[in-house]
């Protein structure tokens, strides 16, 4: 999935206590590892998720104390 005229892309700064401006449409993960994450109210954590490619998933929050992943860009 490329980024398209109409998506957005922002770095992401994992945080236990405040949501994205808006609910992602994926994540790119720069560097593989976990990641902690809200989906409609549930905490999720993907484990080993791969590098170097965005994930479909729908998230409104990362999380810093499960997160190992880094560089992570949400794409809206």
């Amino acid at each position: 999935m490329g980024i398209g005229a109409t998506e957005q892309a922002v770095a992401v700064v994992p945080n236990d206590s405040t949501d994205l401006t808006k609910v992602t449409r994926g994540l790119y993960v720069g560097v593989s590892g976990d990641v902690e994450c809200n989906i409609g109210g549930v905490t999720v954590i993907f484990t080993a998720m791969a590098a170097g490619i965005i994930h479909p998933i729908s998230v409104t929050r990362v999380l810093d104390g499960n997160t190992t992943a880094t560089n992570i860009v949400a794409i809206y």
